[in-house]
């Protein structure tokens, strides 16, 4: 019974019902047009020609679902009502061709089934009802009620209720039917088609794109910090009782570090706050404000820098080379202490330049599986913008190198 009655097969019945009315005003479109050709304007006499009129509207309907705005509508109804897994139906209009033939053959499909349930359901239950109660209302026995004589004998009044409710159960039956129909042709005339499963996909992957540049980004700027925080406490811990001053300038940058990294964070986050897009390029520090970064970096650098790559790099690249010096503070940081560093911001050409060199501790650093984005995220970023990056040791120090084409936009930003 819970097929007949269940929750679902309840929603689909109302799908039914929907269907039924909307195939009202093409069935009375119809009946006007039946009427001039058999002579009579009220084809409501004759259940033949209201046949006829519905015939007719079935027609009409499969035109005008050829508007694009049919698919959706429909795939709605389909998902809340018939329980048709979303990822089955398509998303959107539907597109010339095809796409559309199938979206009307669903729409006439749909209302027919759902008129003729209607109609159905508008007419059983009174008569059921009337089956059910007919031994009780011994008024209602014979020709004067308009049924058929046979329902005036004992035996068959007592099996009248059963018809009823028989014939209630038939109607449940025949609408669980059709709305099993339904469900299972859905996804078939609704479903993606090829084109549509390729445009889903792309949607993931930039989905998917924009998920890892935001990782990179509060990877880098996050990671950087911490390590420098971590770097700058723990010297400042040490030296509490004898180097006041030191630790004044530790607690300096500390401040410092952490105040441009919220600052960060709330460009970043903000945009998700706010829901806007950003398929495009995310807000951040570019080569401009590197000073800052180094002041506050937690261990001393010797910065040079040739063919002034801040006033003639183009912003995109200039953000990007920003979070890779970034990125090789944090690897400094993490693997080689408080020991110096030597930085090379070179623009050569059309190439922007970048080399980090640090002393190389005990045993080199080892990027490990499942961990350590941080020079994965490197060459990515290179990458990106068509250069690339490397890091590894070259002799006794740990050396970065990256690479990235500021094309034809070398010019001032």
């Amino acid at each position: 019974m819970r097929h007949l009655f269940g929750a679902r097969a309840r929603l689909r019945w109302i799908h039914l019902i929907l269907g039924g009315a909307l195939s009202m005003p093409y069935f009375l479109l119809g009946s006007v047009l039946v009427g001039p050709f058999i002579g009579n304007e009220n084809v409501f006499t004759s259940a033949s020609l209201q046949f006829a009129a519905f015939g007719i509207a079935l027609p009409i309907a499969a035109l005008t679902a050829f508007f694009p705005l049919v698919r959706p509508l429909s795939a709605g109804a389909v998902r809340a009502l018939c329980g048709v897994p979303r990822e089955r139906l398509a998303d959107g209009p539907a597109r010339p061709g095809p796409e559309r033939v199938r979206t009307a053959g669903w729409f006439t499909l749909h209302l027919g089934l759902g008129g003729i349930i209607s109609g159905m359901s508008l007419a059983v239950p009174p008569f059921a009802g009337a089956l059910i109660v007919l031994p009780l209302l011994t008024s209602l026995r014979g020709v004067p009620a308009g049924l058929p004589e046979v329902l005036g004998r004992t035996w068959a009044l007592a099996l009248a209720p059963v018809a009823g409710a028989a014939t209630l159960v038939a109607l449940a039956a025949c609408a669980a039917l059709a709305g099993e129909l339904l469900a299972r042709c859905a996804p078939v005339l609704l479903g993606p088609t090829p084109a549509d499963r390729l445009a889903a996909a792309e949607r993931r992957a930039a989905d998917l794109a924009v998920r890892n540049r935001l990782a990179r980004e509060l990877h880098d700027s996050v990671g950087h910090a911490l390590s420098a925080v971590t770097l700058q406490a723990g010297a400042a811990r040490r030296v509490l009782d004898s180097d006041v001053e030191f630790v004044r300038e530790a607690l300096t940058a500390i401040e410092e570090t952490t105040r441009r990294t919220v600052g960060e964070l709330d460009a970043v986050l903000g945009l998700l706050r706010q829901g806007e897009d950003v398929g495009g390029d995310l807000p951040g520090p570019t080569l401009d404000v590197l000073g800052d970064l180094l002041a506050h970096s937690g261990v001393k650098v010797a910065y040079t820098q040739d063919g002034d790559p801040v006033a003639r790099v183009p912003e995109p690249v200039s953000r990007e080379a920003y979070r890779i010096v970034q990125e090789g503070l944090s690897n400094a940081l993490r693997h080689g202490g408080a020991a110096p560093v030597s930085l090379r911001i070179a623009l050569r050409g059309e190439e922007l330049e970048i080399v980090m060199e640090n002393p190389l501790p005990g045993r080199a650093p080892v990027v490990r599986p499942g961990g350590g984005r941080g020079l994965p995220g490197t060459a990515e970023r290179a990458a990106l913008l068509g250069g690339h990056a490397e890091a590894g040791p070259h002799g006794d120090v740990w050396r970065l190198t990256a690479r990235l084409p500021v094309g034809g936009a070398g010019g001032n930003r």
